[in-house]
């Protein structure tokens, strides 16, 4: 079996050790004589699964008793409208606007209420994060909205902003489960699933249980509705039951590798290899400023349009695959998820320097 290195920004490589537990079971779940995306998601084969999968997740993020766990179809995608028909009482929300994903939101949230932006870094084209500190949020907002990982651009928040009575909510998906979260510091985090933990097509919410009420906007439909969801355990329709499982492998994995503060450990040393290189190159430079740097998504170009496409292809035709950046950026993007082996990214920098020296 060959296996490349994936540092595709999402749907992301899974650790292989998962992938073949899922194949074990894939035709025959635990001698049940079915797979796992035949079984109704009313019996008790899966009711286990679910429990399982939330059980672990507590357990990993030593979650407080009182936030609710909603597995939701719909990607991180459909909280954007989701947050803001669930959460908007007042009408008003202030937001952060520090690359594509919090734009994105922060204009889906635009038809639902008042939106403020407290702060945008795209005045410098998202290579840092706006400054917590300097930060101003409205008294009267129903929440403050940021995503403390922007995939595209690379940029990351490594301080949350205080936001005191005003529940904060944050978009994590690119950097879900990559290191310990306080989840008590919180109103609302969420996650697609497709970088860190499973397959694309599920997104995670942690919702504290003050928040989940009936009261939401008029028309939410009940797909998108928390109470609802909740309530029903993530049941309240047929969830993507093998995307649950998998997920659940990954929680195992994780586990058993030792937690967050492992995987965190590991994940800061892969990304030190990479922008230690970058810093030193005389070729390659690195999008994001220092202070900023995500350890999930690693931007970086040569400034030649040609060379970059030149380095795509020869990069992929060497086991390195999906180096290509996202499209509005160009340049490069390694994405180095908690799946991403240390050796991986070692070879990514060997080959970078044999690129280097070829076309100096």
């Amino acid at each position: 079996m060959t296996r490349v290195y994936n540092f595709s920004a999402g749907p992301a490589n899974l650790p292989l050790s998962v992938l073949e537990e899922a194949q074990k079971d894939l035709v025959d779940y635990k001698g049940c004589g079915m797979s796992v995306m035949e079984m109704s998601h009313r019996s008790k084969d899966f009711q286990e699964i679910i429990d399982t999968a939330e059980a672990d997740l507590r357990e990993l993020l030593h979650m407080p008793e009182n936030y609710r766990v909603i597995f939701m179809q719909g990607g991180a995608t459909a909280q954007f409208a989701a947050i803001p028909m669930n959460l908007m009482k007042k009408g008003k929300a202030d937001y952060i606007q520090s690359g594509n994903w919090s734009k994105k939101a922060l204009g889906e949230a635009k038809m639902y209420g008042e939106v403020n932006v407290v702060a945008s870094s795209e005045d410098c084209n998202y290579t840092k994060v706006p400054d917590v500190k300097a930060m101003k949020f409205s008294d009267d907002a129903d929440y403050v909205y940021l995503c403390e990982n922007e995939t595209v651009y690379g940029a990351r928040f490594f301080e949350l902003p205080d936001t005191g009575d005003v529940p904060l909510v944050s978009d994590v998906s690119s950097m879900f489960l990559s290191e310990p979260h306080d989840v008590s510091k919180y109103g609302l985090l969420y996650g697609g699933v497709q970088k860190n933990i499973g397959p694309a097509g599920l997104a995670i919410v942690i919702v504290r249980e003050d928040l989940v009420t009936e009261e939401v906007l008029p028309g939410t439909p009940s797909i998108l509705n928390y109470k609802k969801n909740a309530d029903a355990g993530s049941l309240m329709n047929t969830p993507n039951c093998w995307d649950i499982y998998m997920c659940g492998l990954t929680f195992k994995w994780l586990k058993e590798l030792g937690g967050l503060e492992k995987i965190k450990e590991i994940n800061e040393r892969k990304a030190k290899l990479l922008y230690d290189y970058l810093d030193q190159s005389k070729l390659f430079t690195a999008a994001v400023e220092p202070g900023s740097r995500s350890l999930m998504n690693v931007p970086f170009v040569t400034g030649d349009a040609d060379l970059d496409a030149k380095f795509v292809a020869e990069s992929a035709a060497a086991g390195l695959k999906s180096l290509k950046g996202h499209r509005s950026v160009g340049g490069m993007r390694a994405s180095i998820y908690n799946a991403m082996p240390e050796e991986g990214v070692v070879a990514l920098v060997n080959f970078m320097e044999k690129f280097e020296k070829e076309n100096a």
